[in-house]
């Protein structure tokens, strides 16, 4: 057998628009690889629902490439490890794989990958799977880049793949770790590429007329929104097909959701280009300023703040795996301001929960909807209003806090004030509120804030925004123009 071309597949478990399986057949006989990393599924993000998910893909896209010829192999431990078997047992040409985005550990992981590469002379080849660009030194044109990479011919999968006599294809385990917590997930989408596909073809052909309206409500947004943010983070959908197949269709539907795809990258290039903003904000003088509560923290996550548009809304998010967009960056503000909790904290627990969780956006987005970011509007959301205008009558509350299915929905939102005796939320939502806006106004005042904030927009801000390079000339600029700021694209896109 001559060396082996290995096509290391991660977050991208398709064999459609899959350009490193493409290019690695034609230099030679490829070995599909996947590896199971025990270590990588105990760090604190991973959760059950996210490997049961990545598992009914992984399912699927064996069957795929054993229809080529070779069935997807399997391995569990330590990537050098299972790559330098692989090194000595066939030999190995090339290794093939997506750029990754991924969080602290895979980072880490691939710079240990990269030195064995080095060290044995192997060449890896990294393609870019977003619209992503690595050791990107300036913003400017950002946007032309994304347009044109997504705007490329998709690949089709290799005409076939010959089969590796006597390769053992390997488990695919029901658990990647035995330290994995059991997380039950009962309405949790189910992975794999056919399933995401359907999703696409309806979203285009039945709800996305409706998708701006339907967005907004938890009531209507998990029938109402592409639900394809879970098949992108797992890549059982490349963002370019699903971007070409969208502008087949018509519609502010499509036109808004199209917008979101964009935005997608956006994020996840500022921790592309800043590693360090999954744990640290963005902002020096932000850090430090909010302090760790267990109480707290555990009673937000559990659903039980008595606030019930906020408990309904994370008790969702804990059955589902997945909650709209407006719900997410209410349950962050909530967390950040109310609360007053560490990001770093409560996007963790955030992070487990969504089985669409992707790093590059999400930890982004938890600095924006705390204020760690400098460059965003503060939006402190008022949960109560937030629930009056998006669950009116108590439909959506009534569901997930069955508790309170006797309450007149005059008083469903804030209970306390009906019931003789119900206990009032762990925090006073206005007084806390207050509180939290003066702190941070306080900090954005401070001598020298100004000078950061320029250093950040300059490197992560939005040029499609129309922001000048300056903070006192984008406020005068917004003055006059009434241009929203980077956070234009306000509602928390850690979805579809």
């Amino acid at each position: 057998m001559p060396p082996l071309q290995i096509v290391w597949f991660k977050r991208d478990l398709r064999i459609d628009d899959h350009r490193p399986l493409l290019a690695a057949a034609e230099r030679g006989p490829v070995l599909p690889l996947y590896i199971v990393e025990p270590e990588l599924w105990q760090q604190p993000d991973a959760s059950e629902r996210q490997w049961l998910f990545c598992r009914e893909a992984l399912l699927e896209l064996r069957r795929a490439l054993a229809d080529l010829g070779q069935p997807l192999v399997v391995r569990t431990g330590d990537v050098v490890q299972v790559l330098e078997r692989a090194r000595r047992q066939f030999g190995i040409d090339g290794l093939w794989s997506h750029e990754e985005t991924g969080n602290g550990w895979t980072y880490q992981r691939d710079k240990r990958v990269g030195l064995w590469v080095r060290q044995n002379g192997i060449e890896w080849i990294e393609i870019p799977q977003f619209g992503v660009t690595r050791r990107m030194r300036t913003r400017n044109g950002w946007a032309k880049r994304w347009e044109a990479q997504m705007t490329e011919p998709l690949t089709s999968p290799p005409a076939g793949l010959p089969v590796l006599e006597g390769m053992d294809p390997g488990v695919i385990p029901e658990r990647p770790c035995p330290e994995l917590p059991l997380d039950h997930c009962p309405q949790r989408q189910t992975g794999g590429r056919s399933i995401g596909l359907g999703e696409l073809r309806d979203f285009l052909q039945h709800r996305a007329p409706r998708y701006q309206r339907a967005m907004s409500s938890p009531n209507t947004a998990f029938t109402g929104c592409s639900r394809l943010s879970a098949y992108l983070t797992w890549g059982c959908l490349s963002m370019r097909e699903v971007l070409q197949t969208s502008r087949k269709h018509s519609g502010r539907g499509v036109s808004s959701f199209e917008s979101r795809l964009h935005w997608h990258c956006h994020f996840i290039q500022k921790l592309e280009d800043q590693p360090t903003i999954e744990f640290s904000d963005f902002h020096p003088f932000m850090r430090g300023i909010r302090h760790a509560d267990s109480d707290r923290l555990t009673a937000w996550s559990e659903g039980r703040t008595g606030v019930p548009f906020v408990d309904a809304c994370m008790r969702a998010l804990r059955a589902h795996g997945w909650i709209n967009f407006r719900m997410r960056a209410m349950l962050m503000s909530f967390a950040s301001y109310h609360l007053w909790l560490p990001w770093q904290e409560s996007g963790m627990h955030l992070a487990r929960q969504f089985v669409d969780y992707e790093p590059g956006i999400h930890w982004s987005q938890c600095q924006m909807q705390s204020g760690s970011t400098s460059i965003n509007t503060i939006r402190i959301y008022n949960p109560i209003k937030q629930g009056r205008d998006h669950d009116a009558n108590g439909v959506f509350i009534r569901r997930w806090c069955p508790e309170l299915a006797d309450v007149p929905s005059d008083h469903i939102h804030e209970p306390w004030t009906f019931l003789a005796g119900h206990p009032a939320p762990i925090v006073d939502c206005t007084a806390a509120a207050r509180e939290a806006k003066e702190r941070i106004w306080t900090i954005r005042r401070s001598a020298g804030f100004d000078r950061h904030a320029d250093d950040i927009q300059s490197r992560h801000g939005s040029r499609k925004a129309g922001l000048k390079p300056t903070m006192s000339a984008q406020r005068a600029h917004r003055r006059r123009r009434r241009l929203p700021d980077d956070a234009s694209m306000q509602q928390l896109t850690l979805e579809l």
